[in-house]
């Protein structure tokens, strides 16, 4: 259990939830999946995300955290407290401070639902952070000087490009599209092509060994095992790279366009400076090989994936509440703003 002093990072996204401490990284990663029966809650975390397509009738599994957002308050609240209680030991011996990644998309309303989440779910204090600026300062980029940044983080139901300064979101822009959307993507292309439903689990394998935004210097293919739709028996069909990459072809190039169009927006100093430093990807999505290359190839900028991209927003959640202190109360305003009214 972390001690009393330390404070929590808090990564709840639409796929994971990670909680981060300082000096100890990533402490927990778990599916942000909770399995109900009967409006009792039987399984969370992995064991819930172990029962994806695969439970018995009545029970049923939720993904709280829809589109980046959270869909069902009640459920997060639960899956929060089950975290929370794993990391500190029941709420009435410690409550932590929590930092809480919130998407820079969301509405007033939908990012003090986060912060009302963490206390509901044991939190003695909750402090928003956007997104786009915890992965980078979880990526390692020097947030804090006048050098403007732009970071894309792909995660699993949002994707959030923005120019970064001073510690502060100069301009952003949000799509609600991210991994699990290529998921069901992959899942309808394997179902229409070759009449065999397979599950989301199975979709992200594919995507992870064979996918892909650019060309590949091999491509290949994998053996996809799922249910024929005609029969109903288990069957096994070839996919091959190349089809995989074009059924991606349309949240990749929503993608693209969304970093262009903050690019097209960005004031000329900071665009200088994003010239000289490139684009920096974070995020699960970070991971589809050659985005990186289809982005440079777009933008004509140089564009690196951080050295680890999928826990680089909880990484920066949790040095952030170290880092509140020294920045500039105007810096705190929008934070400050969207914790009030919440505090008990």
């Amino acid at each position: 259990m972390i001690g009393l002093a330390e404070s929590i990072g808090v990564d709840l996204g639409t796929t994971n939830t990670l909680l981060c401490a300082k000096g100890r990284g990533i402490i927990i990663r778990e599916p942000s999946v909770v399995a109900v029966f009967e409006e009792e809650v039987v399984a969370l975390g992995e064991e819930a995300g172990a029962m994806l397509g695969r439970v018995a009738d009545g029970i049923v599994v939720v993904r709280p955290v829809q589109d980046g957002v959270i869909a069902d308050f009640t459920v997060t609240c639960v899956l929060l407290r089950y975290l929370l209680t794993r990391v500190c030991g029941r709420p009435r011996l410690f409550k932590p401070r929590v930092c809480i990644c919130v998407p820079s998309g969301a509405t007033a309303v939908e990012k003090r639902a986060f912060l009302e989440a963490a206390r509901a779910g044991g939190a003695g204090s909750a402090l928003p952070v956007e997104g786009p600026l915890a992965a980078a300062i979880g990526a390692g980029l020097e947030v804090t000087n006048p050098k403007g940044h732009l970071v894309v983080d792909i995660g699993g139901g949002t994707t959030d490009a923005a120019v970064i300064s001073m510690a502060g979101i100069v301009l952003s822009e949000s799509i609600r599209l991210g991994g699990s959307d290529m998921d069901e993507l992959i899942v309808r292309h394997v179902k229409q092509a070759h009449n065999l439903d397979i599950g989301e689990g199975t979709a992200e394998d594919i995507k992870m060994q064979i996918g892909s935004a650019y060309p590949l210097p091999n491509e290949n293919s994998l053996a996809v095992r799922g249910r024929d739709v005609v029969s109903g028996l288990p069957r096994t069909v070839e996919i091959s790279s190349e089809e995989v990459r074009e059924a991606l072809t349309e949240p990749v190039a929503a993608i693209v366009e969304c970093v262009r169009r903050v690019l097209q927006n960005t004031p000329p100093e900071l665009a200088a400076d994003i010239m000289e430093l490139g684009i920096t990807l974070t995020g699960g999505g970070a991971l589809l090989r050659g985005l990186d290359q289809l982005l440079a190839e777009q933008t004509e900028l140089r564009v690196e994936v951080a050295e680890d991209p999928l826990p680089s927003v909880a990484v920066g959640t949790g040095l952030y509440l170290d880092m509140a202190p020294g920045l500039p109360p105007a810096l705190l305003a929008t934070a400050t703003e969207a914790s009030s009214g919440y505090s008990r």
